[in-house]
C-alpha cells in the first residue's frame, strides 16, 4: 500500500475476528439485522398511542428474489393495442406475467440516459494508473462489504470515483479520502442506515481527520454539481436474466463477472448495457448449461431488448474473461473472496472461470443453437407474441 501512496489501512476482512478488541458500531451492526430485529429495537420503547399505528417500512416488507432484487421493478404492463416504433413494448406485453405500470417507462429512460454514465477515453490524470485505481477499488469493495451495503452504492460508489478522479485535482496521498467519501455520498444516496464519520476515519487509521473528510465531501459534491445520479449495469443484467429464465448460478455467475468490470479501467467506456449482455453471455459460455428450445427462444428475446454490436460485445467478454481467470492470484481479490461463498454458490471457484479466455475462440461465443436460429427467424417474422401467448 506504501508504493501506491495509501495510508496504512486497517485489514478489512479480518475485523469479525477481533470483538475482543473493538465492538462492531451500532450502524454497521444494524445493517446486517433483519427486519423482525430492526423493529424489536423499536419497538422496545413504551407505545405511542392506539392512533399512532405504525406501518413496516416497505422497503424491509419482504425480500425479493434474486433474479428481482436490488430494487428493480421487473415487470412491464400491458397496454391496449400497439404503437408504432414501439416493437420492443409489444414484445413485452407477451411476457409471462411480471406486473408493474411504470416499468417499460422505466426501461426507457434507463437505456435514454446510459450514455451519460460513460467516458470518452480511459486515459486517468497523472499521477494515477489502472494499478492505482484498481487498488483503490478493491479497498472499497471490502469496506462495502464490511457496512452489507447494497449492491447500488458500490456501483455508484465506483462511478463518483470515476468522475471525482478525471475533474478534480487529487494528490496520490489522498485518494484514498477520495475513495471513501465517494462510498459515504453513495451511502447518502442508496442506504437507510449510514457509518459514523469517526468510523469511515478509523478505517483508514485515522491518517485523516473528520474536517478532512468533511472538506473533501463539500469539494466533490461542487465540483459533481451535486450529480448522483447513476444507471448501474446490474439493474440491465437481472431485468435480461428475468426475462430470460436464468438459472440463479448463471445470475450470479454474470453479477460475479459484472463485478470485476469495476476493478477494470478500460471497461469505463462501454455503456451499462453492453456490460450487463457481456457478463451474461459470457456466464452462459462458462456454465455450458443445457439449454430447451423454449430457454433459447426467452434467451433470443431478452438480447433482442438493446442492440451491441459483435465487435464490442466480444471485446468486453475477452476483458472479463481474462480479469476472471487471473482473480484467484491478483493482488485484488476483494470480488473474488465474496463471491466464494456458500450464499454466492462459490462461483468464484468454478473450474470454467480457468479456462474462460479458451471458451472465447473463433466462433465460440458467436456459435448459436439451431433451437436459437429458429427463434431469431421466428421474431424476424413477427412470431414471438404468438409464441410466447402459447408457452406461457
Amino acid at each position: 500500500m506504501t508504493q501506491n501512496g495509501f495510508c496504512d489501512s486497517r485489514p478489512l476482512l479480518d475485523l469479525h475476528k477481533k470483538t475482543e478488541e473493538r465492538r462492531a458500531p451500532l450502524r454497521a451492526w444494524a445493517n446486517t439485522r433483519g427486519p423482525k430485529e430492526r423493529r424489536s429495537l423499536a419497538e422496545s420503547e413504551e407505545s405511542r398511542g392506539a392512533h399512532c399505528k405504525t406501518t413496516p417500512e416497505s422497503r424491509w416488507a419482504r425480500r425479493m428474489p434474486v433474479s428481482a432484487e436490488d430494487g428493480i421493478i421487473m415487470g412491464y404492463a400491458e397496454q391496449n393495442g400497439s404503437k408504432d416504433g414501439r416493437e420492443e413494448e409489444a414484445l413485452l406485453q407477451c411476457l409471462h406475467g411480471l406486473p408493474g405500470t411504470y416499468s417499460w417507462d422505466i426501461f426507457s429512460d434507463m437505456l435514454r440516459t446510459q450514455s451519460h454514465y460513460t467516458f470518452p477515453s480511459t486515459e486517468l490524470p497523472s499521477p494515477f494508473t489502472d494499478s492505482t485505481r484498481a487498488i483503490m477499488v478493491d479497498w472499497l469493495i471490502q469496506v462495502h462489504v464490511m457496512f452489507n451495503f447494497s449492491e447500488e452504492t458500490l456501483y455508484l460508489t465506483v462511478h463518483l470515483l470515476n468522475r471525482a478522479m478525471r475533474q478534480i485535482k487529487v494528490s496520490i496521498n489522498n485518494l484514498q479520502l477520495l475513495g471513501i467519501v465517494c462510498l459515504f455520498l453513495a451511502g447518502k444516496k442508496e442506504e437507510c442506515l449510514l457509518p459514523e464519520i469517526s468510523e469511515l476515519c478509523y478505517l483508514m487509521d485515522n491518517n485523516y481527520s473528520k474536517r478532512q473528510l468533511l472538506r473533501m465531501e463539500r469539494r466533490v459534491l461542487c465540483e459533481l454539481d451535486f450529480e448522483l445520479s447513476h444507471c448501474p449495469p446490474l439493474h440491465f443484467l437481472l431485468l435480461t436474466a428475468s426475462i430470460a429464465h436464468c438459472s440463479d448460478k448463471m445470475v450470479w455467475m454474470a453479477r460475479y463477472l459484472l463485478e470485476l468490470s469495476l476493478l477494470e479501467n478500460q471497461c469505463v467506456v462501454f455503456q451499462p448495457v453492453q456490460l450487463a449482455r457481456a457478463a451474461l453471455c459470457l456466464a452462459r459460455v462458462v456454465l455450458q448449461e443445457a439449454h430447451s428450445p423454449e430457454s433459447e427462444t426467452a434467451w433470443c428475446i431478452a438480447t433482442s431488448l438493446h442492440i451491441c454490436s459483435e465487435p464490442t460485445l466480444q471485446r468486453i467478454m475477452h476483458i472479463l474473461a481474462v480479469t476472471a481467470s487471473t482473480a484467484h492470484a491478483r493482488e485484488t481479490r476483494a470480488s473474488f473472496v465474496k463471491f466464494s461463498t456458500a450464499k454466492t454458490l462459490h462461483i468464484s471457484s468454478h473450474p470454467g472461470l480457468q479456462s474462460a479466455p479458451h471458451l472465447l475462440g473463433p466462433g465460440g461465443a458467436q456459435a448459436r443453437p439451431q433451437a436459437r436460429e429458429g427463434a431469431l427467424k421466428g421474431m424476424r417474422a413477427g412470431e414471438t407474441g404468438q409464441y410466447m401467448r402459447t408457452h406461457t
